[in-house]
């Protein structure tokens, strides 16, 4: 091949990689989030969504220079939703797991934070074993890791089943649980409110890796490239502090994790 059909041939090839490029950064990255999970995702009252999953979805995308979206979607058809091309990714404390590993791809985690049991503030409920909580009646969000975890664990109690972490709690307040099961900082969260001065966190939820995974990840449709893009944005919020001015707004810890 000759000299100038080899230059030619490498200028197409530069021109293509530039208008991939550009096309990448104008399309719409549409990001799913639940809405219904303070302090991570929430709607206020006028529809706006806020939240810790919301600055950081923000932030990844400022870090990419992506235009993005950022919607709300039901949490029992989050994946489902996903694998349909309804968005692109989910940012919505979704736990990296094996199970759901089979069915879409992740991003490196942006959070690991541990679950709890709560219980009424006069409860017999001393601890977060099996025997603790015999007999009793559990409350915890659906298709989520802490359901998983209950229904594997807690074999000699009732564990009931909610679409939302709002309904639980709301059962909960009014005494039809006898505990609930959640992560920490949204236990937490609801717990220094009015509606949640009920209840008190009885206990941490030891660590189970192949329920709880290795923390929240970005999810995104098998095999696409979305994934290692956000897992580099991650990295660099973390490395340039914008990770740590999100955090610090809502956590008096790393929610990073270790």
């Amino acid at each position: 091949m000759g000299i100038s059909k080899r230059i030619a041939l490498a200028a197409t090839a530069a021109l293509a990689l530039t208008i991939g490029m550009a096309q990448a950064q104008e399309k719409t990255i549409k990001i799913a989030t639940e809405g219904a999970y303070p302090p991570y995702n929430s709607l206020t009252s006028d529809g706006k969504l806020v939240g810790f999953d919301v600055d950081i979805a923000n932030a990844l995308c400022e870090e990419m220079k992506a235009k993005c979206e950022i919607v709300a979607q039901e949490w029992d058809g989050m994946i489902p939703a996903l694998q349909a091309g309804k968005f692109d990714a989910i940012i919505a404390q979704m736990s990296i797991t094996p199970e759901r590993k089979e069915k879409i791809d992740f991003s490196k985690k942006y959070i690991n934070t541990p679950a709890v049991i709560a219980a009424a503030k006069d409860s017999d409920i001393k601890g977060v074993t099996k025997e603790d909580l015999a007999g009793k009646k559990i409350g915890v969000q659906g298709s989520t890791i802490h359901y998983n975890y209950a229904e594997k664990v807690f074999t000699d109690s009732e564990i009931k089943s909610y679409p939302t972490a709002e309904e639980y709690k709301l059962d909960m307040a009014n005494g039809r649980l006898d505990a609930v099961g959640d992560d920490a900082v949204t236990m937490g969260a609801w717990l220094e409110t009015p509606d949640g001065a009920c209840c008190k966190i009885v206990g941490t939820i030891p660590n189970m890796p192949e329920i709880h995974g290795d923390g929240a990840g970005v999810g995104v449709r098998k095999g696409d490239a979305l994934a290692d893009q956000f897992s580099a944005a991650i990295e660099a919020i973390r490395a340039n502090g914008k990770y740590k001015e999100i955090n610090d707004k809502y956590f008096k810890f790393d929610a990073y994790g270790s």
